[in-house]
Order: C-alpha cells, then structure tokens, then sequence
C-alpha cells in the first residue's frame, strides 16, 4: 500500500467515524430534546433529522466510492472505466445529499425564526454548497479521467 494514499484512506475512514457517531448517539439525545420542547419545534427538528438520517446513506456511499478509487490509484488503475465509474457515483451521491437538504431548507427558516438565530440558515445552506462543490468537482474529474482514458486507449492503438 502506497503512503500517500495510505494517509487519505485514512482519512476518509476518520471522516465516516464522527458521521455515524454523531448518528447513531446524538440524535437519539436532540430527539429526547425535541420531545420536551414546543410542538412546533418538534416536529422541525424530526423533520431536519430525519432528513439528517436519510443523508447518512449517500454520504457513506459517496466515501466507499472514493474509497474504491483510492484502492484504484495504488493498483495504478486510476485511469480506467472503474475509476470514472467511481466518480459519477460520487457526483451523484453529493447532488442526492445537497437535494435532500435544499428540500428541507425551509425547515431552517422556522428554527432560525423560533430560536431567533438567523446563523442557521447559513448553516443550512453550508449543508446544500459544500456537496454541490463536492458534486461538481467529482463531475470536472470525471470528464477528465474520461478524457484521459479516451487518451489512453488513442495511445495504446497507435504504433
């Protein structure tokens, strides 16, 4: 196993870990805190929560892929259909994860009107821009590796 993408395998390992924690501990704890405050706001937080949860599938998709993807780079088959493969399903799982929250997005309004806290709709919308950077990244890579295997198989034809 190369260091380089040793260090990133890691990486996206310490990147899933704090995710399902979060999951499976801390929402257990904001739905018995949602249950004692108003019926209002219960019923948002249920709602940003599950959304929250149903996120939690795609996300861990999107890092199993990459996962994958690093695995291609060190059997030195980064150009190759499986690795464009691997990044359209990223790109689609990030566009999945950022449609979920821009449903939801007016879920923010209300708790940002209720606790008086306009900060949350920004952190709403951190949750819609940071997949969507992610999404077209994983896209611009995509038509590069294609590019760059369409390339290579040019290469390998010609002699």
């Amino acid at each position: 196993m190369k260091k380089e993408t040793l260090i990133l395998k890691i990486a996206v390992i310490f990147i899933a870990l704090p995710v399902l924690a979060i999951t499976l501990f801390g929402f257990p704890l904001i739905i018995q805190d949602a249950a004692d405050s108003s019926m209002k706001m219960a019923s948002v937080l249920y709602g940003l929560l599950t959304v929250f949860s149903l996120t939690l599938f795609p996300f861990l998709a999107a890092l199993y892929q990459a996962f994958k993807l690093l695995k291609f780079i060190d059997c030195n088959d980064a150009f190759s259909a499986k690795s464009v493969e691997a990044l359209k399903k990223i790109k689609l799982f990030a566009f999945s994860i950022a449609a979920l929250h821009l449903t939801s997005f007016p879920l923010y309004f209300i708790v940002g009107e209720v606790d008086d806290a306009p900060g949350v709709i920004l952190v709403g919308m951190m949750f819609i821009s940071a997949p969507t950077v992610v999404a077209v990244f994983a896209a611009v890579l995509q038509k590069l590796m294609g590019n760059a295997l369409e390339i290579k198989q040019d290469n390998d034809l010609t002699i």
